[in-house]
């Protein structure tokens, strides 16, 4: 991968508009993800469904693949998870200056405009299917396509969504906490929900009127999502996206099935099933605790200002002459 390129061009957080971040505070006090409450009563719409609409939180301590630390457990004590937090907000904590210049840039800024969460679930890793809570292995396939991307610099359409802030990141689909903008906006009617996240700022539409999903022939950025109601559990079915890469290097096939479950007044279960046998040697689940939040939501300013894309190409030039200077 060509170094130089990344490091001139800084990383494709640091194009972020600050404003567009949510601040924390540098010590963090840490929070356990709420249990579920007996004695709550189940919020609902006029029509007598869970109402899930509301901004969600989803910012999370608990990392996405379980620590080694923690071995074969399926759920973790509070001790544990108290432990664990300390140490992770300590361990990503962006005013150390140790490690080198590389590693330096690579913090993008301050500490201040990151927000990685105060939340840790009880449970060992978001991730809980398969079993040992680690991402199946990637197929060679799809080993082969990382490879051929990160050597692709000659233009700007050639670099990963998410660089050009088109896609990814926590935006989904599907939704995994990352380093900030972790709040998600649920509008619902009737016959819709709309799924806006603050990172990106895209806004997917769930069609609940029952039909089938278009032909393969039909793309979209965000797949096709069609919902259906399983009780108290919003169920979305997503296919029929448009761009390889879009989430953790899948392919256009993959199939996504996320479950969006009311616990309480204050918490929504979001749970997400990816399968794409074309990068993943089998297919995995993922459960995340999100926090009914009073914040506002801001517009998420990146691709307007986004001098690290140029800092990237420029740097591959760069690479490209020195190349050319070296005899053959």
């Amino acid at each position: 991968m060509r170094l130089l390129s990344i490091l001139l061009g800084l990383v494709v957080f640091a194009a972020v508009s600050p404003a567009a971040q949510s601040s924390k505070p540098v010590s963090a006090t840490v929070k356990r993800a709420s249990a579920p409450s007996e004695a709550s009563t189940m919020p609902r719409t006029a029509d007598g469904r869970a109402d899930l609409q509301g901004l969600w939180d989803f910012a999370q301590l608990t990392p996405l693949e379980r620590p080694s630390e923690f071995g074969d457990k399926q759920a973790i004590s509070e001790e544990e998870a108290e432990e664990f937090a300390q140490k992770r907000i300590e361990t990503t904590h962006k005013d150390k200056r140790d490690g080198g210049a590389a590693a330096d840039v690579e913090r993008a800024y301050n500490d201040f405009w990151w927000d990685f969460g105060t939340r840790i679930a009880k449970q060992p890793s978001l991730v809980v299917d398969p079993p040992d809570g680690r991402i199946p292995a990637l197929t060679k396939e799809a080993q082969d396509r990382v490879a051929q991307r990160q050597k692709r610099y000659d233009n700007v359409e050639e670099r990963p969504l998410a660089e050009r802030c088109i896609l990814g990141f926590n935006s989904g689909p599907p939704m995994v906490p990352s380093a900030y903008n972790n709040n998600v906006q649920i509008v619902q009617t009737r016959n819709h929900v709309v799924i806006v996240n603050e990172m990106i700022h895209s806004a997917r539409i769930v069609d609940l009127s029952g039909r089938s999903h278009p032909p393969a022939s039909m793309r979209f950025l965000t797949g096709d999502s069609v919902g259906r109601w399983e009780g108290d559990t919003l169920v979305v079915d997503t296919t029929n996206f448009s761009q390889d890469g879009g989430f953790r290097g899948a392919t256009t096939n993959l199939h996504l099935v996320e479950r969006f479950t009311r616990v309480d007044t204050d918490t929504l279960r979001y749970e997400f099933t990816v399968d794409d046998p074309a990068t993943w040697t089998k297919k995995w689940s993922a459960s995340i605790p999100m926090t009914r939040s009073d914040e506002l939501m801001f517009e998420y300013a990146c691709h307007e200002g986004n001098y690290g894309l140029v800092g990237v190409l420029k740097g591959a030039r760069y690479q490209d002459r020195e190349a050319a200077k070296t005899p053959k």
